[in-house]
């Protein structure tokens, strides 16, 4: 398995792709990923518009009741957890941080419904911080490739870490997902239109047809 060949073949088909969410900040992009769990960038980027037009910080966040900012994101799935978990770590952000987000995985990963891969598309989207983001499309496509082979994402983050070189990961986790959402759908992959079939498990052990 040639990793350095896929990876080659991922840039060449996505040179230019970032992240589908739009922000201006930090703190945009962090509560914007708090949001996009089980929701699309489309939808999560149409609330967040006047979201931020109204509420641009954590403090103004962290004054609202979960009530009123249930009402801003109820278009959003699970909207009245994350309404809860936004709004705490708002204030978290705000009392311990002076409003600003903190630079630091750990760190950020204190606050409630940051887990590890939102903390790694906040490091590396807002910071420029080498890191890679396992989301359900970088932990398909990765193991469908055999770049990972685990049924774990922090195993396949450490894997996938390790094959491909710091300066790429950030990178590399743009090229995944934009691959999971075009091409290498969860489900109905289409494989024909592939340009990575030559190397795919998926595909060699699955009953469609190669091209």
């Amino acid at each position: 398995m040639n990793h350095e060949e896929i990876l080659a073949q991922l840039k060449a088909c996505y040179p230019d792709v970032k992240s589908g969410l739009r922000f201006s900040n930090p703190f945009q992009l962090l509560i914007a990923t708090i949001l996009s769990a089980q929701s699309t960038d489309k939808q999560v980027n149409k609330v967040t518009e006047n979201l931020f037009k109204k509420y641009p910080d954590a403090p103004s966040i962290s004054r609202l009741s979960a009530e009123e900012l249930e009402e801003e994101i109820k278009s959003i799935g699970l909207y009245k957890n994350k309404s809860k978990n936004i709004i705490q770590a708002c204030k978290i952000l705000t009392e311990k941080y002076g409003g600003e987000v903190p630079a630091d995985r750990e760190a950020l990963m204190t606050l409630p419904g940051v887990g590890r891969k939102t903390a790694n598309v906040v490091l590396s989207n807002a910071f420029n911080i080498p890191a890679i983001a396992v989301d359900t499309h970088v932990f398909r496509v990765a193991n469908r490739l055999g770049l990972a082979e685990s049924n774990d994402p922090l195993k396949t983050e450490e894997q996938l870490m390790k094959i491909i070189p710091k300066e790429d990961w950030s990178a590399a986790h743009h090229w995944l997902i934009w691959h999971g959402r075009l091409i290498c759908k969860a489900r109905n992959p289409q494989c024909q239109k592939c340009k990575l079939s030559n190397w795919c498990k998926y595909l060699r052990n699955s009953d469609i047809v190669s091209p």
